[in-house]
């Protein structure tokens, strides 16, 4: 039997989630009452039960209490049940333009704006995050990313990678990305903005990634802050941070940032105890 537990911030996709996880097998309830919990548990551990594989929906209601959920899950595993706990996350930010999109009232906002519904949430779900066996970022991740990081925790059962790196190329001049935890500035080397035939291009065009490489000191920034991330990854890890986005940024975010971010992803990509994503923020904006 595996019974997983599916948490964490509203918005976050936890029921795209629980769908994705029911076209695979798993037999999906979404937000059971509380006093139910423990039920439901023991009989679906019942040894003549013929469900295999269960994932139960958790999450924040305006008319039951969160801390309740948390403690009872902590009683089930003192009893000897085993689960895993799934929890959905995002930046505040992407999680308040999802609500506003999507028009929904957060279930903790009460009268008050959807940023407090956000916080309040944020504080009440802080313990269970810190116990989850699998914390994914929605922040930045297509569906199709969404769906091979299930596939590969709970189909092909791999070893989960609790650092999720993403790799960003921005151009200064429409503002340093939010969410960016390691900036750096690669302003330093020629920009081929102003080579005729290669104005149009991008870093993603080899005549541009040619250029840039030409000089020397592309590949000496690239070889020190692949050293400083050998050295910062490993660390993070061990403290339990589970996402690191490095934007790298040049003036329009169209040329060197974007070709030092596909060299710095082409260094990482084999490393294999994170997981690894590419972003380039402002490569098709006029």
């Amino acid at each position: 039997m595996r019974f997983v537990v599916v948490t964490g911030m509203s918005g976050s996709g936890k029921r795209t989630v629980l769908k994705m996880l029911e076209d695979t097998g798993f037999y999906c309830v979404d937000n059971l009452p509380v006093s139910l919990i423990e039920k439901f548990m023991e009989l679906i551990s019942l040894p003549n039960s013929e469900v295999s594989k269960v994932a139960l929906g958790l999450d924040v209601r305006s008319d039951q209490s969160f801390e309740e959920v948390t403690r009872i899950l902590y009683q089930l595993r003192e009893k000897g049940y085993a689960f895993e706990i799934l929890f959905m996350d995002a930046d505040e930010n992407v999680l308040i333009n999802r609500y506003k999109e999507s028009r929904r009232v957060h279930p903790l906002a009460l009268d008050d704006r959807v940023e407090e519904g956000v916080h309040r949430e944020r504080k009440i779900m802080e313990e269970i995050r810190r116990s989850a066996d699998y914390v994914i970022d929605t922040s930045h991740l297509l569906t199709r990313e969404l769906k091979e990081e299930l596939d590969r925790i709970f189909v092909q059962n791999e070893e989960y990678n609790s650092l999720m790196v993403t790799v960003m190329s921005f151009g200064f001049k429409r503002g340093i990305p939010v969410d960016a935890d390691l900036v750096l500035d690669v302003r330093f080397l020629p920009n081929p903005f102003y080579i005729k035939e290669l104005k149009k291009l991008t870093g993603n065009d080899q005549a541009v990634r040619d250029y840039v490489m030409s000089y020397s000191e592309a590949g000496e920034f690239l070889d020190k802050l692949t050293d400083l991330l050998r050295f910062l990854i490993p660390n993070y890890i061990k403290e339990g941070k589970y996402r690191l986005v490095i934007a790298i940024g040049c003036t329009g975010g169209k040329h060197r940032s974007v070709t030092l971010a596909n060299e710095l992803y082409e260094r990482m990509k084999d490393q294999g105890h994170y997981g690894l994503k590419l972003y380039h923020r402002d490569v098709e904006r006029e």
